[in-house]
């Protein structure tokens, strides 16, 4: 499942990268600003962050070789682990700071339609590819 999460997560980013621009709109702010017209850095970027997101399967792909390199097997597990509490931890404290922002508490340059999207799901999207990587590791 994390491998499934990880390509379509990939994928947006390729598709953006490629000029898609369906579903950019709700990232809003700066990132949707820049992507309207986008400079060959920010694209450069893009592109990376999609290469990323697919080391992210990688990882889980090398979980479900079965070898007898004990170190390396404890390495990938506490690598995915960790990796799966930091997307969860991003997600979760964009998810507050977006919500601060709803309630006017700060302010941020996310318009109403931005601010919906990073709350119902671009944040929980990541929480859940954060648990999604934490159960995948599991010790043999």
């Amino acid at each position: 499942m994390g491998i499934i999460w990880s390509v379509i997560f990939s994928g947006m980013s390729f598709y953006w990268a490629m000029g898609g621009r369906l579903g950019v709109r709700s990232l809003g702010g700066a990132l949707y600003e820049m992507s309207l017209n986008p400079s060959p850095s920010f694209l450069a970027i893009v592109w990376l962050t999609g290469f990323i997101k697919l080391l992210g399967a990688a990882l889980l792909i090398m979980l479900l070789v079965h070898r007898h390199n004990s170190k390396l097997d404890r390495k990938l597990f506490y690598t995915v682990k960790i990796a799966g509490a930091f997307l969860f931890l991003y997600g979760a404290l964009n998810f507050i700071t977006i919500s601060l922002h709803a309630f006017n508490i700060v302010n941020y340059n996310l318009d109403h339609y931005a601010t919906f999207w990073r709350l119902a799901f671009w944040e929980p999207y990541w929480m859940a590819g954060g648990i999604i990587y934490f159960l995948s590791a599991k010790r043999t």
